[in-house]
C-alpha cells in the first residue's frame, strides 16, 4: 500500500472516497435529505414565473384554452419517463446524471455528446433568466423607489450573488431555495383559491379540461411552452452523490416533483381560466400579457398582495437562478472528473465540498453573456426588447430544446442498458414506459425545432429559426467529436465516461 500522505488519510465525508485527494474528487455525501433535495429540484421550476409568465404567454400567443389539460398530458408523459429514469438512478449515482445514464446505455461517445449538450442547455436556461430578472428588478425600482437603472445592473449583481452562494454547502443553498419556494407556492395557492371563490361570469367552468380545446395548429407549440415549465424535476439525480440513500431518495423526489408540478400547474392555469371565464382568457391574456396574474390579483386580493407578489416574482426567479447554477456546476464537476473538461473542474472546494471551479465557470459565463447583451442593447431603460424578448426567450428555448433531446436520449438509453444487462424481462414494463415517453419527447422536440421562430418571436424567414436550435446541434457534434478523439487517443479516459466515483475507486484499487 502506498504511504503518500495525499492518499492515505481517511474520512467518511467523501461519500465512500477515503482520501484527501478523493475528497477533492467527490461531492460530500449526506448533505441532502428528501426535503432538501425536493426543494432544490422544485426551485428550478420557478412556479410563480410559470404562472405569471409562461401561462399568459401560452394563452395569448397560441390561443389554446385547454392549457390545464396540456399540463395533465405532459405530466403523464413525464411520469412515464420518470419510471425508467428513476430505475436507472438506482444503478448509476453520478452528478453527470443525463450524460452518465446515456453513457451507460449508449456508450462513452454518446455520453460525451450528451455532456456537452447538458452543459450548454443548463447554462442557457440559467443565463436566460437574468434577462427577465434584471428587467423586473429595474421595473420594481422605478415603481417603488423612483430609481431608473438599466436591466443589466441588477442582472450582474444577481450573477455575483448566485456565484457566491454556489460556493457554499449545498444544504445551505437548499434552505435558501426552500424558503423562497414555499412562499411562492403559498401566494399562488392563495390566488387559486380566490379565483375559484370569485369566478368570472362563466362560473366554475371545467371547459379548459375539454379535449376539444386542444385542436388547431398551435397545440404542438403550446406543448413546447408548457414542457419548459416542468424543467427541474429531472435534476434530482444530479445530487445523488450528496444524499445518504440515493437509490431511495432520488426516485422518490422525482415522482413527488413531477406529480406535484403537474397538479399545481394544471390547477393554477385552470384558476386563470375561471377568473376570466374560458371564453375570455385568450383575449385577456393578449391584452394584459405578463401582467395577467397581477391584473387578476389586484381586483380580488388588493394592491398590497399584488405588490408582494411582484417582489416574490423576482425572488422566485433568483431561486431558479441558484438552482440551475448548482446543476451546471455539478455537470462541470462530473465532466472534469472524467476527462471531458480540464481536471481542475473535477475537484471540490475544501471547506464546503461544493464544486467550486464549476461554479466559477458558470458565473463567468453568465457575466460575459449578460455584458454582451448589455452592450448590444440600444433600447431605452424600461424597453424589454433586449432582456426579455432576446436574452430570456432565445436562451430559454435553446435550453429547453437541449433538455428535451437529453430526455429522449435517456429514454432510449434506459432500454438499451437493461437489455444489455439481460434484465429485459424483469424490467419489461419500465422499458415499455421508457419507449412510450421517448417517442412522445421526440415528437415534442420535433415541434420545438419546427416552430422555433414562434417560440422566440421571430419571423418565418428569420435566421434565428435555425441558428438558435443549431446551438444544440453544434454542442452535440462537438461532444461526439470529443468522444471519438478520446476513444482513439485516450481509450482509458473514454472508458471512464459516466463512471463517476466508480472510476476513482478503480484508481484507488490500482494504486493499492
Amino acid at each position: 500500500m502506498t504511504t503518500d500522505s495525499s492518499s492515505t488519510s481517511t474520512s467518511a465525508a467523501g461519500g465512500g472516497i477515503s482520501t484527501f485527494k478523493g475528497q477533492e474528487r467527490a461531492l460530500r455525501a449526506d448533505r441532502l435529505g428528501t426535503g432538501g433535495l425536493l426543494l432544490s429540484v422544485l426551485a428550478a421550476t420557478a412556479p410563480l414565473m410559470v404562472v405569471a409568465g409562461v401561462m399568459p404567454t401560452t394563452f395569448a400567443v397560441m390561443g389554446i384554452v385547454g392549457q390545464p389539460l396540456l399540463f395533465v398530458v405532459l405530466g403523464v408523459v413525464l411520469v412515464l419517463f420518470s419510471v425508467g429514469y428513476a430505475e436507472m438512478s438506482r444503478h448509476v449515482h453520478n452528478a453527470g446524471a443525463f450524460y452518465a445514464y446515456i453513457s451507460r446505455g449508449l456508450g462513452g461517445t454518446a455520453g460525451a455528446g450528451a455532456a456537452l449538450v447538458a452543459l450548454v442547455a443548463y447554462n442557457a436556461l440559467q443565463i436566460g433568466i437574468y434577462g427577465i430578472f434584471g428587467f423586473e428588478v429595474s421595473g420594481l425600482l422605478a415603481t417603488y423607489a423612483d430609481v431608473e437603472i438599466a436591466w443589466w445592473i441588477p442582472a450582474l449583481v444577481a450573477a455575483l450573488a448566485v456565484g457566491l452562494l454556489g460556493w457554499l454547502k449545498i444544504d445551505v443553498n437548499a434552505r435558501v431555495l426552500g424558503v423562497l419556494l414555499v412562499i411562492e407556492v403559498l401566494l399562488v395557492v392563495i390566488f387559486d383559491v380566490a379565483a375559484l371563490a370569485d369566478p368570472g361570469k362563466e362560473g366554475l367552468s371545467l371547459h379548459a379540461f375539454n379535449p376539444d380545446t386542444l385542436t388547431g395548429a398551435g397545440v404542438g407549440t403550446a406543448l413546447c411552452f408548457c414542457i419548459a415549465a416542468f424543467l427541474g424535476f429531472e435534476q434530482a439525480p444530479v445530487y445523488a452523490e450528496e444524499t445518504s440513500r440515493p437509490h431511495v431518495l432520488v426516485p422518490r423526489v422525482m415522482f413527488f416533483a413531477v406529480g406535484g408540478v403537474a397538479v399545481f400547474f394544471a390547477l393554477s392555469s385552470w384558476a386563470l381560466t375561471v377568473a376570466t371565464g374560458p371564453s375570455a382568457i385568450v383575449g385577456t391574456a393578449q391584452k394584459q400579457s405578463a401582467g395577467l396574474l397581477f391584473f387578476l390579483t389586484e381586483s380580488r386580493l388588493g394592491g398590497t398582495f399584488t405588490d408582494v407578489l411582484h417582489v416574490l416574482f423576482v425572488t422566485g426567479m433568483f431561486a431558479a437562478l441558484l438552482s440551475f447554477h448548482n446543476v451546471v456546476a455539478r455537470y462541470a464537476f462530473a465532466m472534469g472528473r472524467e476527462g471531458l473538461l480540464p481536471a481542475a473542474f473535477g475537484r471540490t472546494s475544501g471547506t464546503s465540498g461544493a464544486p467550486g471551479t464549476g461554479s466559477l465557470l458558470q458565473t463567468v459565463t453568465a457575466v460575459v453573456v449578460v455584458i454582451a447583451f448589455a452592450i448590444a442593447d440600444d433600447k431605452p431603460v424600461g424597453d424589454p426588447t433586449a432582456p426579455v424578448l432576446q436574452l430570456f426567450t432565445w436562451l430559454g428555448n435553446i435550453g429547453a430544446l437541449g433538455v428535451i433531446v437529453l430526455m429522449a436520449a435517456a429514454s432510449l438509453s434506459v432500454v438499451v442498458f437493461f437489455v444489455r444487462r439481460g434484465a429485459a424481462g424483469a424490467q419489461a414494463w419500465r422499458l415499455a414506459t421508457a419507449t412510450l415517453s421517448g417517442l412522445a419527447l421526440l415528437v415534442i422536440a420535433g415541434y420545438t425545432v419546427k416552430d422555433f421562430e414562434v417560440l422566440v418571436g421571430a419571423g418565418p424567414d428569420s435566421s434565428l429559426s435555425w441558428v438558435l436550435p443549431g446551438v444544440i446541434g453544434l454542442a452535440l457534434a462537438a461532444g461526439l467529436v470529443l468522444g471519438l478523439v478520446l476513444r482513439a487517443r485516450a481509450p482509458e479516459k473514454h472508458a471512464r465516461i459516466g463512471l463517476g466515483n466508480e472510476a476513482f475507486q478503480l484508481d484507488k484499487a490500482a494504486s493499492s
